[in-house]
C-alpha cells in the first residue's frame, strides 16, 4: 500500500507531497461556494481535510471540488484506492484525471457515499466509469485525484482521513 495523504502536515500539503486546491462551478459561471480546511480534530480527534460548501444548480452549474495532483506516479502493481471518508448526505463522487485528457469535464468516475461516521472505502480501477470519453482506465496515467460534491443542490461536508493506493 503506498499512502498519498494520511493528513499528517496539517495543512493543505498532502503527506506524500503536493498540495489540495479547491475548484467549483464558477470557472464555467455557476454560483456553488466552497472551502478547503485542514482540521487537526473531527469529532474524534482524527486529522481531516475537509471539503464544504454550497452547491448550487444555477446558471448550469453544479459542483464544488477539492483535488491533488499526484506527485508520483501510479504504479501499473497499484489495483485502485482506498480512502477513509465521514460527510454529510449528498451527492459527492471522485474523480480521476489522466495525462491524456483534453477537456476539463472529462474524467473517471465513481460515486462516493459517506455516511456521518468514519468509514474505509476500497475502489478498484474497475469501479471507475469514463465521463465525456472512451478507451479503458491506465491508471499508470492517472494524474490528479478529485473529491466532489456533484449534481444535487445542498450544503456540502465531506471530509478525508486518509487517501493510498492499495
Amino acid at each position: 500500500m503506498l499512502t498519498l495523504d494520511d493528513r499528517s502536515s496539517g495543512d493543505l500539503r498532502a503527506s506524500s507531497g503536493g498540495v489540495w486546491r479547491i475548484f467549483s462551478d464558477t470557472v464555467m459561471g455557476g454560483l456553488s461556494a466552497a472551502s478547503v480546511e485542514a482540521v487537526q480534530a473531527v469529532d474524534d480527534g482524527r486529522p481531516a481535510l475537509c471539503l464544504r460548501g454550497l452547491v448550487r444548480l444555477d446558471n448550469n452549474g453544479g459542483f464544488v471540488q477539492m483535488a491533488l495532483d499526484l506527485p508520483v506516479p501510479v504504479p501499473a502493481s497499484a489495483s485502485g484506492l482506498e480512502i477513509d471518508l465521514r460527510g454529510r448526505p449528498l451527492r459527492y463522487g471522485l474523480h480521476l484525471r489522466t495525462a491524456d485528457m483534453r477537456a476539463p469535464w472529462q474524467a473517471w468516475r465513481t460515486p462516493l457515499d459517506p455516511s456521518p461516521q468514519w468509514q474505509t472505502m476500497r475502489l478498484p480501477w474497475t469501479a471507475f466509469e469514463p465521463y465525456r470519453l472512451q478507451g479503458v482506465l491506465d491508471p499508470t496515467k492517472i494524474t490528479r485525484i478529485g473529491l466532489l460534491a456533484i449534481g444535487e443542490p445542498g450544503e456540502a461536508e465531506l471530509c478525508l482521513g486518509r487517501l493510498a493506493l492499495y
